[in-house]
């Protein structure tokens, strides 16, 4: 491993992905199928009126995403700038972009409650198409910032294989955004172009957390050798 790589920083990064993924999952593929129904716009109405506190989780969920996202950015901009600082400011910028498109989903689910809440059979359908396209939207950019990362571990001494998978998760990402728009019942294979990047973020924060948790051995035995007596 590059020694420039920090283990405090690698530690922080870590457990801000972990927080980008739990978050992510739990908004988006948990909470939001109990609220949202794509085919019946007066469900997804009567889902947020009875179910209020669920979709108002969801939505914060959401914010909590933007933010670990966010975070996340920056501290992969402070972990992986002494290898390579232009690739290292691709991440933090990519990475912000797909902050801001999640941002913009953001505010469609906390417009889609309302609109549910004021009586609006139609609108809460609305917005969460909305939102649906601004994740699409997103995606791309989620792509984008795994192609630089997986550079950089490439170029850091990190698992080789570790960085093509990334590499080649950002491509698919990629391919999956620009798929699903043009044949939107390409579902199956939309989930396949994009298995290489789950396999690569999993790895990816696995070893920044073992990176930073990790105790140095010579450290320890220095520290627990007694010291000699004259």
């Amino acid at each position: 491993m590059d020694q420039r790589i920090s283990r405090p920083v690698a530690r922080t990064t870590g457990l801000l992905y972990l927080a980008l993924g739990i978050t992510g999952m739990a908004g988006f593929l948990l909470v939001r199928p109990l609220v949202f129904d794509p085919t019946d716009a007066a469900t997804t109405a009567t889902l947020l009126v009875e179910h209020e506190l669920l979709a108002r989780i969801g939505i914060a969920l959401e914010l909590a995403l933007v933010v670990s996202q966010a975070l996340a950015a920056l501290w992969f901009v402070r972990l992986f700038r002494p290898v390579e600082p232009f690739a290292a400011a691709a991440v933090g910028v990519l990475g912000m972009m797909n902050a801001v498109a999640i941002l913009g989903s953001t505010a469609a689910l906390g417009t889609a409650l309302g609109t549910a809440l004021a009586g609006d059979p139609a609108g809460p359908q609305q917005m969460f198409l909305l939102s649906e396209n601004l994740w699409l939207a997103g995606a791309a950019f989620f792509g984008l910032w795994l192609i630089p990362m997986g550079r950089l571990v490439l170029l850091s001494g990190l698992p080789r294989a570790l960085g093509w998978f990334l590499l080649v998760g950002g491509v698919g990402y990629l391919l999956q955004s620009f798929l699903l728009v043009l044949a939107p019942d390409a579902g199956l294979v939309a989930d396949v172009l994009v298995l290489p990047a789950t396999v690569g973020e999993l790895w990816m924060i696995g070893l920044l957390l073992w990176i930073g948790f990790r105790r140095d051995r010579s450290r320890t035995d220095v520290a627990e050798e007694p010291a000699l007596r004259p």
